[in-house]
């Protein structure tokens, strides 16, 4: 695990101080394995397990919280976001997690610009706030959907918006701060340094005799730059700027205070922006055009090479914003803002005319909002788009984040470019905030010898010095905790390194506030979280081939690199149990931390039966958000089944995997007498034993098997139609052919209208969708393996093979050909395998019929991770209905819906998006959703409304009729049959990032 340096926590009585924590703290106590394997990394290469992890539910529960840490001698560390790619989010200390509880925006201050938040709200979430204002926080990192405040302030982040706003200690007024004796103090608009008294009064005053002491060296070593992140900012003390403390501890990263509360000032929202893309032969030419563009002042000016573009190109991401490139191989993006669109674009106008690039092909202006989103988006995109690529090292931080005068940029970046190839790691992505001559970039460092090692070390240590004889900084936003703190002699020198000294010891005598980040660092390479001799556990009996790591799951549970994306509460589908509980470990990111913890052996010592990784993954919807929501496509669903089949293996399981994981032979032996069965399955007297008896949650209504299968009723009625556009095999998917068989009905009368033949399979054929989300991956091989080979005549055909349920769908596209990656049948059906609406959609010369209306859409999860959603837009457009997507998760996904304990996190999945959409929806707006449980928790929640799939919805089309199921196709349901969820179960109150109520408003003085 690389050199480890020895934590002074060795000797702590850590059982007397969670008992301790427990008795004292309104909290969250845990100092479990899972937990601490959980936290035991951030965005970094480092790795350090923690004493233990505290959830205060208040801020004066965190203060009690580090007294009793103070009592006992333990080191602290407050976290926010966790995204820290300098290594400053992970110690052995005892964490303080501040984003489940600690998250109120205690009241804005419209008139005065000026909001008081506590350390855990999200950015996202203040700007939502305080947008009705007109107002927003200035500085807006890419992380700007789940870094928080306080992570903000700790690290002193800036973003993009810097350029106009400045970094994160300009846009703070006030701070309370707590110090680890337990003395509680503001620092910053108002200050009083003759009201201290005690601590606060001697703390002050040695602060000013170092100002005294060190002000011309702090002068002389301190560059004067946009973006000087790095070190203590002990410049802010000197009487020319003002002498503020709250700026000083700006990006102390938590080594001097516990930030308590912040008062932050706010900026008005720019109603109207122009975009200048502007194309140049290489990223250091675009860097030479950097001082004739912020002579007009944009909000935002970025720069992007082709590196990076390629590698967004080759991961299928953002293409519709990659297309708005023009002709280049590096680009700057200028945004320039004004108080409308015409003065905006005039701005733009000026800039491209100044430039002498009127007319040229290497300039495109975007005023479109949605192109702006689009482009933005590519470059928000970066890190995640250069940390793992197919085919390529993986990128790293280390040296990502130099900043030097803007005026130098170029030369710098030529410079730095030889660096790369003297040391042979090649043409390494570059991006950046150009604008304030920072630079980002991740490089394809070896950290799993000791000779790539040791060229990781010397190299970081030769940019330092480049970086300081342009006159530049370490940081430029990202902070400097491990992977810089030992480097910041070459930028300060041993007299400034002696003021940083005085200073932690000024506030922290002990040095237990996160030790060993930014002064007196651990080195460079120690704790790293690979290290020489890394050793994963060996994995017996792999199940999927995992061809984009190299064949081995121990490189799928390394795939995350923290960026945390999986963190965010709205946008996209990922994660939707991490939404619903506001839980570390049951983020993308968690869960993928507990994997890689156990496969390194420590803390998680159990392996493939630890309960810890077990439980953490139970709440796992397998709804593959991650899969195409995470930067570095992290399939969690996959992994989920990896982890259940070695878990479980000659083991009892869960009654769960026997009833829902077997469910296509229990749906077979049904249809033999399925009015008995629905009897007994929809009274409201037998329901509930009857679920406790099959493992399944007593309060979720159990589905109606159909009287006739679609298989039955269309080996009855036969195929019919010309066939005039040819043969498709309409696939009976286990939940369609025996529990909506409507929804095969209505596709086979739109498919034959479009000039199909409709062909359907016979016999006992299955996806094995259930066995593969249960983890039963030898049958699902088998029963998947069994299917291809059936289907293989119509395949050799060229016949294309229609799914109508998305999730049996994406396993035929995906998951089949990861199972089974050897076998030509199963690659073969993938490649045969569409969507009904991508058939249809490229069927030449077919219209949907003319519909009309509103519709509230739920995109299936797979849908929107594997298979797309782009078909199904494009008919519903063209049956002129002006749709209203939905994102998240439904929350039933398949089994994990109906599976005990899961119904609370389930329904509060649902309450995020998609039954708010549902309930706002107007009587005569259509609900349409492809998925079986998409439609069946919507049916479930008591709303009143009935979902609809695209087959259904264009066959009533067809038909003239009222759009909604056809009579023909629906399942009559008994009388009695307790379609919804118990009213005490219903609408339980999901996790919530915003302030349970709105901030107060009104002036603040």
């Amino acid at each position: 695990m690389g050199a480890k340096v020895l934590a002074s926590t060795e000797q702590l009585p850590v059982g007397a101080l969670e008992r301790t924590l427990r008795e004292r703290v309104d909290g969250e106590v845990r100092f479990d394995a899972g937990t601490r394997a959980t936290y035991a990394t951030d965005a970094s290469n480092f790795r350090q397990t923690p004493i233990g992890v505290v959830l205060p539910r208040s801020i004066e529960a965190a203060v009690d919280a580090l007294a009793v840490c103070a009592e006992f001698g333990a080191p602290v560390l407050s976290r926010g976001g966790g995204t820290s790619l300098a290594g400053e989010c992970c110690n052995a200390a005892v964490i303080i997690d501040w984003t489940k509880y600690c998250h109120r925006i205690e009241w804005v201050d419209a008139e005065r610009r000026r909001a008081m938040v506590q350390p855990g709200v999200v950015l996202d979430q203040l700007n939502r706030a305080v947008a009705p204002h007109g107002l927003q926080f200035g500085p807006k990192p890419a992380t700007h959907g789940h870094c928080t405040i306080g992570g903000m302030i700790g690290n002193n982040s800036c973003g993009a918006s810097a350029q106009a706003y400045g970094k994160t200690a300009d846009n703070v007024v006030r701070l309370e701060v707590l110090c680890y004796d337990g003395t509680r103090f503001w620092v910053g608009e108002g200050d009083d340094p003759d009201a201290a008294t005690g601590r606060e009064l001697e703390i002050r005053r040695g602060l000013a005799r170092l100002a005294d002491e060190y002000a011309d060296e702090i002068r002389a070593r301190f560059p004067d730059i946009p973006r000087r992140v790095s070190g203590y900012s002990l410049d802010e003390l000197l009487p020319e700027r003002g002498g503020d403390l709250a700026k000083v501890l700006c990006g102390s990263e938590s080594t001097l205070v516990t930030v308590l509360r912040a008062e932050v000032s706010l900026v008005p929202l720019v109603p109207d922006r122009a975009f200048v893309l502007i194309g140049y032969d290489s990223i250091a030419d675009a860097a030479d055009a950097v001082p004739d563009i912020v002579r007009h002042d944009p909000l935002i000016l970025e720069g992007m090479d082709d590196k990076l573009i390629e590698h967004e190109r080759r991961l299928g991401r953002h293409d519709a914003g990659l297309r708005l490139l023009p002709d280049g191989r590096s680009w700057l993006l200028v945004q320039l803002g004004d108080g409308d669109r015409d003065a905006a674009d005039r701005r733009a106008r000026e800039l491209v005319s100044d430039l002498g690039l009127a007319g040229s092909d290497r300039v495109a202006v975007l005023d479109d909002p949605e192109d702006q989103r689009r482009i933005t988006a590519v470059r928000e995109d970066a890190l995640g788009a250069t940390a793992r690529v197919p085919g390529e090292h993986a990128g790293w931080p280390g040296w990502e984040d130099a900043a030097v005068p803007p005026e130098r940029l170029g030369d710098y970046l030529r410079d730095f470019g030889r660096l790369l190839d003297g040391f042979g790691y090649g043409r390494a992505p570059i991006y950046g905030h150009f604008g304030h001559g920072c630079v980002h970039a991740r490089i394809p460092f070896e950290l799993t010898t000791e000779r790539g090692i040791a060229d990781y070390r010397r190299f970081v240590e030769r940019a330092a010095h480049l970086v300081t004889d342009y006159g530049g900084s370490l940081s430029g936003e990202h902070g400097d905790g491990q992977a810089r703190g030992a480097l910041l002699p070459i930028m300060f020198g041993d007299r400034i390194m002696d003021a940083f000294r005085r200073t932690k010891t000024l506030f922290d005598p002990l040095g237990r506030m996160n030790p060993g980040k930014l002064v007196d660092a651990y080195p460079v390479d120690a704790n790293l979280r690979f290290g020489a001799g890394f050793t994963p556990l060996r994995v017996e009996r792999q199940q999927f081939a995992y061809p984009d790591d190299g064949g081995m799951f121990a490189n799928a549970a390394a795939r995350c690199v923290g960026v945390g994306a999986c963190r965010d509460h709205t946008g996209g589908v990922m994660c939707p149990s991490y939404r619903a509980t506001g839980e570390e470990e049951h983020s993308t990111r968690g869960r993928a931390r507990l994997l890689f913890e156990m496969m390194t052996g420590e803390p998680i010592e159990d392996g493939w039966r630890s309960e810890a990784v077990r439980d953490a993954l139970d709440l796992c919807f397998s709804c593959k958000g991650c899969r195409s929501d995470c930067p570095v496509g992290v399939d969690m669903a996959t992994y989920k089944a990896e982890f259940l089949a070695h878990h479980y293996r000659g083991r009892l399981r869960p009654m769960a995997h026997y009833t829902m994981g077997w469910l296509p032979l229990w749906a077979r032996l049904a249809r033999i007498a399925p009015a008995p069965i629905n009897a007994i399955t929809q009274s409201r007297r037998l329901h509930r034993p009857v679920a406790r008896l099959a493992g399944l949650e007593p309060d979720r209504p159990i589905p109606a098997f159909a009287g006739e299968r679609f298989a039955s009723w269309y080996r009855r009625r036969g195929p019919r139609g010309s066939g005039a556009r040819g043969e498709v095999l309409l696939w009976p998917d286990t939940f369609t052919d025996n529990l909506h068989p409507g929804v095969a009905r209505a596709a086979v009368e739109v498919l034959e209208e479009a000039g199909y033949r409709v062909v359907v399979p016979s016999g006992a054929l299955c996806c094995g969708l259930t066995w593969i989300s249960t983890g039963q991956l030898g049958t699902a091989r088998r029963v998947l393996a069994r299917t291809a080979r059936r289907l293989r005549p119509w395949l050799d055909r060229g016949v294309p093979v229609i799914g109508l349920e998305p999730s049996c769908t994406a396993v035929f596209r995906a998951d089949g050909p990861e199972l089974l990656p050897r076998d030509g049948d199963v690659r073969l059906l993938a490649q045969h395998t569409r969507t009904f609406a991508e058939l249809l959609d490229g069927t030449d010369g077919w219209r949907p019929p003319g519909i009309g209306g509103s519709a509230v859409v739920q995109p299936h999860c797979h849908q929107h991770s594997v298979l797309g959603f782009a078909a199904d837009e494009r008919i519903l457009q063209a049956a002129g209905i002006d749709a209203t997507l939905v994102g998240g998760c439904c929350g039933l996904a398949g089994n994990f819906g109906f599976e005990p304990g899961h119904l609370e996190v389930s329904v509060a999945a649902s309450e995020t998006e998609l039954m708010p959409a549902v309930r706002a929806a107007g009587a005569e707006s259509v609900v349409l959703a492809d998925g079986f449980s998409c439609r069946t928790q919507i049916e479930h929640s008591g709303s009143g409304r009935q979902a609809m799939h695209l087959a259904e919805l264009l066959a009533a089309g067809i038909r003239g009729m009222p759009t909604g199921p056809h009579p023909e196709y629906a399942i009559v349901r008994r009388p009695g049959h307790p379609q919804s969820l118990p009213p005490d179960r219903r609408g339980i109150r999901p996790f919530i990032r915003e302030t349970e109520a709105p901030p107060e408003t009104g002036s603040r003085r």
